[in-house]
């Protein structure tokens, strides 16, 4: 039975997905004139080229890099100052360290809307806006606490017997993290890359804001106003989506066992 329940809430979530598909492989005389519900009669890939194929900055190749950029970069610092992070506090004793856990929940609990204003006026003033360094820094900020939790479960399981050896053997304290630390997070690691990068790649809000007027919109920001261009035109829009969709869903299916190995061991903590 339980099986049955999973399958018929699997089956539920599919239905726009085919929609998504069914739409974007109809030829423009099918939108309008049959049902949604139907399959294409005389199903074609035009509208996949046609979505492609748009050129200038606002184009989907032009979207897709410019994503690839800002998420890569951001992933970047993320497991690199958030790994670091997490396994100083998991090696801080007493109150303070018990006091920088809080913070980072507090900081995970605490919406983005609520500082968006001060934000966007420091980014102003530092010449950020609209500019690679400036989303990157940006992002790198909003989910540090989240990157710093995932890794605290697993940094908080690593026993200290093996950086002990490490300084035995000469290492120093960084040394120790780079060489034999670090490795054994892998599995969050995995977990912080593909949960931020799937937010921050799929993110629609914080480039319309920060990214508004410059030469540089992310890929839902072009799909966004590929919509008000193409009016009726759902094939073409639908077939943009589906491209959108096709770097992450790659990525995640690559990484997903250590995506579930590092998320499990950091709500484990």
């Amino acid at each position: 039975m339980r099986e049955i329940i999973v399958i018929a809430i699997a089956l539920a979530m599919m239905i726009p997905f085919y929609f998504l598909i069914v739409m974007a492989f109809k030829p423009d005389s099918e939108v309008i004139t049959t049902s949604p519900y139907a399959p294409a009669q005389a199903p074609t890939a035009n509208a996949f080229g046609e979505a492609w194929g748009a050129e200038g900055n606002k184009s989907l190749a032009m979207g897709m890099l410019n994503s690839i950029i800002i998420t890569g970069g951001s992933v970047v610092l993320l497991v690199a100052i958030g790994s670091i992070t997490a396994y100083a506090i998991s090696r801080m004793p007493g109150r303070p360290g018990r006091l920088l856990r809080i913070m980072v929940l507090i900081a995970m609990i605490l919406p983005f809307q609520l500082g968006m204003v001060p934000v966007y006026v420091a980014m102003r003033n530092l010449h950020l806006l609209g500019t690679y360094p400036g989303m990157i820094i940006l992002y790198t900020g909003l989910f540090m606490p989240l990157a710093v939790f995932l890794y605290s479960g697993f940094a908080e399981s690593i026993p200290r017997d093996y950086e002990e050896a490490a300084n035995i053997d000469g290492a120093s304290r960084f040394q120790s993290f780079v060489r034999v630390v670090f490795p054994l997070l892998g599995p969050a690691t995995g977990t912080v890359a593909i949960m931020c990068g799937l937010i921050i790649w799929n993110d629609f809000f914080s480039p319309l804001i920060f990214l508004s007027g410059s030469d540089i919109p992310t890929l839902p920001v072009v799909v966004y106003s590929s919509v008000g261009e193409l009016a009726s035109r759902w094939n073409v829009i639908f077939a943009a989506v589906i491209i959108s969709m096709i770097p992450i869903l790659v990525y995640y299916l690559v990484a997903q066992k250590k995506f579930i190995q590092g998320f499990s061991g950091g709500l484990k903590s």
